[in-house]
């Protein structure tokens, strides 16, 4: 049986980068529209619900965080062993990798209920968005387990260059989610936002039995090797020190919405945060090709770093910038000209919708930064260099922000609107350092040639 199930090691960069982008993208998509459909109905609810689930992301996202920093990093290892031909490490990643994630959702379920009204309260949350917002994400929570393992299963296949399965997941997930939302929220139950968290929990367990039939039957997955391979602490060891730093990269984003959300909530009101929270989702439409290449980009980085190929490692990375930026700029005249009607989409109130495209309206000036980071990252990643992430990460998502805020919000007097401002800069400047960071790294790999 072979070790893998294409060798990116070999053919052209471009088509391996469209087989394993296009359908991660098209997945990313059908989650992104999944989202699109709980804050549809969340803004059905009431203006406090969607206020609530916009102030819950930061905290939410500390699953997605934990999700993605040990699915990245387990994808990076598996990609090196895969482009090594090491099929005993393989194993013993896998095996690993859930053991992992098991432990650190066990803990986060756990004492969900002590931290996150904590959590709440620091945000500077009040009233009706409060309660709803904790009830959502205290629900959420007890799925934890069921989003980690999806990210590990999934990273395990993507290494292998197969994004299909989870495409496959996402889109039924959403198909799922149309069906479920309504029924928990106004039907027979009537729970609300906690109906909402209560839906996507339970597709996320259908994502889990799906995602493993597709594991054992993948071309690189030998259920023999697996069984056979014990929980070691070395493996464990390595996994954490490429999944830490991605885990804690992923949290400064959410570290970030928090303190967008603190200072919006100075310079204005929910209602502003119900705005913001409908146009991130039409952001997150947006940006798809920016995690489609992300995908690639840390796949194909990964692989041709462990045959040692490294001026395919190089030719990886300037092709996904080529194609993201190419999709990206008239992404952002796209959106530029008709955002008032994509809030409206997601929210009727006019206040939402003019507040919400005003934003976007300025944001569109930072869409092709995204598309930049992630693929920088991603190839660092792949290369086993994912500390400059949690760097950067800090760098964007705190330092600068705090200070961007209040230059622009306080001392020079343009209050929400320098919150906006200082988005787009912030993340510019962040571009400029890591461009500077990886054109060091890759000059290091190709002096070892």
């Amino acid at each position: 049986m072979p070790m893998y199930d294409v060798d990116l090691t070999k053919g052209p960069i471009l088509t391996h980068m469209r087989r394993i982008a296009i359908p991660a993208s098209t997945g990313m998509l059908f989650n992104t529209l999944f989202n699109v459909v709980d804050t549809y109905y969340a803004g059905k609810l009431n203006t406090d619900a969607l206020a609530g689930m916009t102030l819950s992301f930061p905290i939410f996202f500390i699953i997605i965080a934990l999700s993605s920093g040990i699915g990245n990093g387990t994808t990076a290892l598996s990609s090196i062993s895969i482009g090594e031909k090491d099929r005993e490490t393989y194993h013993f990643l896998v095996k690993n990798a859930a053991l992992l994630g098991v432990s650190v959702s066990v803990i986060l379920t756990v004492f969900a209920p002590f931290y996150i009204p904590l959590l709440f309260s620091l945000s500077g949350a009040e009233g009706s968005a409060k309660t709803q917002g904790i009830e959502y994400c205290l629900t959420i929570f007890t799925g934890a387990i069921f989003f980690i393992l999806n990210a590990v299963i999934n990273a395990q296949l993507s290494a292998q260059g197969n994004t299909k399965p989870y495409r496959n997941f996402l889109i039924i997930g959403f198909i799922l989610n149309l069906i479920l939302d309504p029924l928990f929220i106004f039907g027979y139950f009537k729970l609300g936002t906690m109906g909402v968290a209560l839906a996507t929990v339970l597709i996320q367990i259908v994502g889990t039995v799906y995602l493993s039939l597709k594991l054992f039957k993948s071309p690189t997955f030998e259920m023999p090797a697996f069984l056979k391979a014990p929980f070691r602490a070395d493996t464990i060891i390595q996994l954490l020190k490429q999944g830490i730093p991605a885990t804690l990269a992923m949290l400064t984003i959410a570290l970030g919405v928090f303190i967008i959300n603190y200072y919006i909530l100075i310079y204005s009101d929910s209602t502003t945060v119900a705005a913001y929270g409908a146009a991130m989702r039409v952001e997150q439409l947006i940006l798809l090709p920016a995690l489609g290449l992300n995908i690639a980009t840390l796949t194909l980085s990964g692989q041709n770093y462990g045959a040692n190929l490294i001026y395919r490692v190089v030719e990886t990375r300037n092709t996904a910038l080529f194609i993201g930026l190419c999709i990206m700029i008239p992404g952002a005249f796209i959106v530029y000209a008709i955002s008032p009607f994509l809030i409206s989409l997601l929210n009727h109130s006019p206040e939402v919708i003019a507040q919400g495209s005003y934003y976007l309206r300025i944001e569109v000036f930072a869409f092709p930064t995204y598309v930049i980071l992630n693929v920088l990252i991603a190839g660092l990643q792949g290369i086993k260099k994912p500390l400059f992430g949690v760097f950067i990460g800090i760098t964007r998502q705190f330092v600068m922000p705090v200070f961007l805020f209040y230059l622009f919000g306080t001392l020079l007097g343009f209050g929400i609107r320098g919150v906006w401002y200082g988005i787009v800069v912030n993340n510019w400047i962040a571009v400029l350092i890591t461009a500077l960071y990886v054109k060091y790294a890759y000059s290091k790999l190709k002096a070892k040639i």
